[in-house]
This record gives structure tokens, C-alpha cells and sequence, in this order.
């Protein structure tokens, strides 16, 4: 992937943040990290990313669902993919009871769980920016 790809991770754990940033930059991506949703927010609409990973459990609770829902308001940051990562499936099983993931919480998007292993953070990282590049090649 080109060096001037840049990633986003907005996850309130420095220590996963610090172990997939390296392994991202290892693989030749630029990665900037926020800690909050808030600082996530404002990293997204100052810079331009190509990717977002982004954890659901944050602060208060389910924050990072509402970060996934205002970028889908948004007709820029929309287009922005994103890869969600949370801590365990069961703890997003109270938001979608039945559902691994609500249908149509980011229908193009993935979901990893913690720990995720590196060769499936590149495999899915790479997956997601060859569909937005897809999406934004002429027809």
C-alpha cells in the first residue's frame, strides 16, 4: 500500500493503540491516534484519512457507534471506510440482541474482535482501502 496512506485510530486504550500502530506503520501506513471520540471527530475533519478504526466501547459506553453514525450524516466523512474493533462481541450484543452487528449500522464496513492478529488487521485494512478506491474509480 502507498506510504501516503493515512489511517485514523480512535480507541480509549493506549496500549492497543500503541500495538496496532506499529503494526500498521510497519506496513508502510502513516497512522494518527485519538483517544476519544470527541479528539476522533476533530482529527477526522481537519485531516484527510483513508481509513478509520475505530473502537466501539469508549467513556460513557457505546461511544464509538455514535462516531460511526455522524460520519454516515456527513456527505465527506461518509466516504471515509471504516473498520470497527471492540473488545468483545458480547458487549455489543446488549445494542443488537440476535445480531453479530446491526445490518445497518455501516453496511460496507467491517468488525474485528480484540486481540486481533496482525496478518488479519493488514488483510482487512488492505480489503477496505481497495473497496473505497473502487468506490471512487471513475465507471
Amino acid at each position: 500500500m502507498s506510504q501516503e496512506t493515512r489511517l485514523l485510530i480512535v480507541d480509549d486504550d493506549p496500549d492497543f493503540v500503541e500495538g496496532i500502530k506499529s503494526i500498521l506503520e510497519s506496513a508502510g501506513y502513516l497512522v494518527d491516534a485519538a483517544y476519544n471520540p470527541r479528539t476522533g471527530l476533530e482529527a477526522l475533519k481537519t485531516k484527510p484519512y483513508d481509513l478509520l478504526l475505530l473502537d466501539i466501547m469508549m467513556g460513557r459506553g457505546a461511544e464509538g457507534i455514535m462516531v460511526a453514525r455522524k460520519l454516515r450524516k456527513d456527505p465527506v466523512l461518509s466516504q471515509i471506510p471504516v473498520l470497527i474493533i471492540t473488545g468483545l462481541r458480547e458487549q455489543i450484543a446488549f445494542l443488537f440482541p440476535g445480531q453479530p452487528l446491526h445490518p445497518h449500522l455501516l453496511p460496507v464496513d467491517e468488525l474485528v474482535e480484540k486481540p486481533v492478529e496482525p496478518k488479519l488487521l493488514l488483510d482487512k485494512v488492505s480489503a477496505l482501502l481497495e473497496l473505497a478506491a473502487k468506490r471512487k474509480a471513475p465507471k
